[in-house]
């Protein structure tokens, strides 16, 4: 195996960068609700920003399976929109610097790419990673929504409930660099917003607003989150709509809302994960996970569902 940091080139080193944390999300996996990719689109948006380091996206992705868009004009390509795996910098709303890696899940050298992420946080001197993406569960959009936390350490994970069990499920670059940091004595954390089911292929900003919460208790930043809340309620009142609409639908989430809330009284706990007894087998969540993947053909309108 070559160097990893031939992977990547660095555009600026910034001098503040001891004790930072690494974000990251990765298109083209499990992102239910498109959780993860609403949190990256809100920083961005909300912060300014620049490209500090840059993946050779060449070695790294499969042209062929996700085809970049090119714009054709009366007799001439106007515009090729070239993708990007990038580490972007940011300051939070105390001035505190933060790091945001994001672009689409490498198809290529995995392990050579969790190494020079390694790399990276050795080069700045950072204290972490932290990963977000949306799970889909059985679970009501009524209700608050859960959260699985993981860790490189079980410390890392403080008072978010464990899940007691043993799964097979699909791997991803993200789940690889996790584990990979880890081995390297490298502290690496992620979180999966538990979305309804039902809103998997929709935009569902509540799972963004949960996992932007889950990211600022572990990390400390200040990221505003009143855009992510708006759009919150709007999509919500939408959703309400929608299934009022329906017999079907509404009959479903009422059996959803039961069957949460009897859990929830007789377990005294908040997610439906934290009992092993009420999670669905590992063959079955793997064959859930990869369903999801096969259907997930971009991402749709929360109108639409």
């Amino acid at each position: 195996m070559g160097d990893p940091e031939d992977l990547y080139e660095v555009d600026y080193d910034a001098p503040e960068l001891a004790g930072a944390v690494l974000l990251h999300h990765f298109d083209g996996f499990m992102d239910a609700g498109g959780a993860g990719r609403l949190v990256v689109e809100h920083l961005l948006e909300q912060f300014e920003h620049r490209v500090v380091a840059r993946f050779d996206v060449d070695r790294l992705i499969d042209y062929r399976s996700r085809r970049p868009t090119m714009t054709y004009v009366t007799d001439h390509w106007e515009h090729y929109e070239a993708p990007e795996l990038v580490v972007h910098l940011l300051h939070d709303s105390m001035d505190t610097p933060f790091l945001l890696l994001t672009g689409p899940e490498p198809d290529h050298e995995w392990e050579r790419f969790a190494k020079a992420v390694a790399a990276l946080m050795d080069r700045w001197d950072l204290r972490n990673t932290v990963g977000f993406y949306g799970i889909p569960m059985g679970v009501p959009h009524t209700r608050v929504l859960g959260v699985t936390a993981h860790a490189s350490r079980p410390e890392l994970v403080g008072d978010y409930q464990p899940v007691h069990n043993r799964l097979q499920v699909p791997g991803s670059v993200a789940a690889l660099l996790e584990f990979r940091l880890g081995q390297s004595d490298h502290d690496a954390l992620g979180f999966a917003a538990h979305v309804p089911h039902y809103l998997a292929q929709a935009s569902y900003p509540t799972a963004a607003l949960t996992l932007l919460d889950s990211i600022m208790r572990t990390t400390g930043l200040a990221l505003p989150a009143d855009a992510l809340r708006d759009a919150a309620k709007r999509t919500n009142v939408e959703i309400d709509r929608q299934v009022s609409e329906s017999d079907e639908v509404a009959d479903m989430v009422r059996a959803l809302e039961r069957q949460y809330d009897a859990f929830a009284d007789a377990a005294g706990k908040d997610s439906l994960l934290a009992d092993a007894e009420n999670l669905p087998t590992a063959d079955e969540l793997g064959s859930q996970f990869e369903q999801f993947l096969a259907e997930q053909q971009g991402h749709a309108d929360p109108r639409d569902h």
